[in-house]
């Protein structure tokens, strides 16, 4: 059977679509290949509450998308893609009435963290001056030669810490505390565990660096700015395209797959060596999410004006409370007062909703695979620090974390991350290797968030190992 292609790609999300750019900005042909009728994976909108009233299906905020290496060399504000900076990148309110926020400006956020003024300068500046080192170091394998190994060490120690321990040493006061802690509990690791200040750092600084943006229209925008580019190429997309066996493909010399390990094994488990199926089977999962979103008749009255000019707000009082609620769902329990992220885009973008009323996003972490409805749980953290928010409800959509397998098989029980970000799976993601993308199987590669430097919207999987592919499957044309 002859060459259809030089390379197929298996899933549209931004990681997919970052392999495909990658393969045809070099001369080669590449088809993707989407099971759903829409492209974008994690990165997809849809009027899930009422009409004209537009939701971002999973990923809302973007300073990894913003402060992507490989995004950054692509036009893709040419393919319609702009971002809008919120007033404030993120609002952390207390009960005492005092709010800590991340401005873009680290001087700015410094003074209004009163008695951590000193000591958030002190953590942050000299990191974020090495913001653009930093990002290409961390958004690739933890294996491989740096090319800036001092600022890359200074990095790794602090990164190292819990976020408990590295906030209560560096910190007097409780708003730097959980400002720190809400950003490093998008880990979803335990905020006593080893790296899981890598997470508070990284977006920290990303935040500084290139802000906590949102992309006008929805975030559907950054899927079809890339695909709309990848077509200027040449690439091809093709929609409705499910995919249950490697041999339901054309003809190609290399595959990139961007699916998590345990569809993988799905697709090709049965022609994989045993050792390596094995531990595919053993990766462990992340855990998942509950996610409403809301339809608002106007703004949320929050009592925090800070919340109100935030594009993203925490919602989990103290770091101790926090750590506590974060604990209970590694354990497999239901927080009582769970941890409640927020996005309110349309008060920044007018496209996302009609005039005068709004969209707003929220999910909380849950033990993965959870079918527990926790909208009640979700709506009284909201309203613990906007009362009246419930009068402003006018239609809600809610998704599980044993829902949200059937908007996405990658996000199988709520698993938004490809797989849990410990540090044994930051090292060996999903395999201890120098080219972690590369499968057993000739001319198969893994290019999801199930491979390194793991989730988030940046395309760095996909980037990484069509790199792969290009020095391995593709070098000998």
């Amino acid at each position: 059977m002859s060459i259809e292609y030089d390379a197929v790609v298996v899933g549209s999300g931004p990681n997919g679509l970052a392999a495909a750019i990658t393969l045809a900005r070099a001369g080669y042909s590449v088809v993707v290949y989407e099971g759903n009728a829409t492209i974008g994976g994690g990165a997809r909108s849809a009027e899930l509450t009422l009409p004209k009233f537009l939701h971002d299906v999973c990923s809302a905020v973007h300073p990894l998308a913003a402060g992507s290496p490989f995004f950054n060399t692509l036009p893709l504000e040419k393919h319609g893609l702009t971002w809008i900076q919120p007033e404030i990148p993120l609002a952390h309110p207390l009960d005492d009435g005092t709010t800590a926020c991340l401005y873009r400006d680290i001087d700015v956020t410094a003074e209004r963290l009163s008695g951590d003024s000193s000591a958030y300068g002190r953590l942050m500046k000299p990191l974020a001056r090495n913001w653009e080192n930093l990002s290409t170091e961390f958004l690739q394998p933890m294996l491989h030669w740096p090319q800036h190994p001092i600022t890359l060490a200074h990095f790794g120690i602090l990164a190292l810490c819990p976020a408990t321990l590295l906030a209560k040493l560096i910190f007097k006061g409780e708003p730097a505390r959980a400002l720190f802690a809400g950003i490093a509990a998008h880990s979803f690791l335990p905020l006593e565990a080893p790296v899981s200040s890598a997470f508070g750092l990284v977006l920290g600084l990303a935040g500084h660096a290139v802000g906590w943006p949102i992309p006008r229209g929805r975030s559907q925008q950054i899927s079809n700015a890339l695909a709309d580019y990848l077509r200027a190429l040449g690439g091809k997309i093709e929609v409705n395209r499910p995919v249950e066996n490697l041999r339901d493909l054309p003809k190609s010399r290399a595959i990139l797959l961007d699916v998590s390990v345990w569809e993988f094994v799905k697709i090709a488990g049965h022609e994989m060596p045993s050792r390596y199926r094995r531990r595919l089977e053993s990766f462990r999962h992340a855990p998942g999410i509950f996610k409403i979103d809301y339809a608002l008749s106007e703004p949320i009255p929050w009592k925090a004006e800070a919340c109100r000019r935030a594009g993203t707000i925490h919602l989990g009082g103290t770091i101790d409370e926090i750590a506590a609620a974060e604990r209970d769902v590694v354990r497999g329990k239901i927080p009582e007062r769970p941890f409640v992220l927020v996005a309110q885009q349309s008060l920044f973008d007018e496209t996302r909703a009609p005039h005068g009323q709004q969209t707003l996003w929220a999910y909380c972490h849950v033990p993965f695979n959870c079918g527990t409805d926790m909208s009640d749980r979700i709506e009284s953290q909201i309203e613990r620090f906007a009362p009246g928010f419930r009068d402003c409800i006018i239609a809600r959509h809610k998704m599980s974390a044993a829902d949200l397998g059937g908007s996405n098989p990658n996000l199988t029980g709520g698993d938004i991350n490809g797989g849990a970000a410990n540090l044994m799976q930051l090292i060996a993601r999903p395999v201890l290797s120098p080219t972690p993308y590369r499968t057993p199987l000739p001319g198969v590669y893994l290019c999801s968030a199930s491979t390194p430097p793991g989730g988030g919207v940046h395309g760095m999987c996909g980037y990484h190992a069509a790199r792969a592919v290009l020095c391995e499957a593709l070098s000998a044309r």
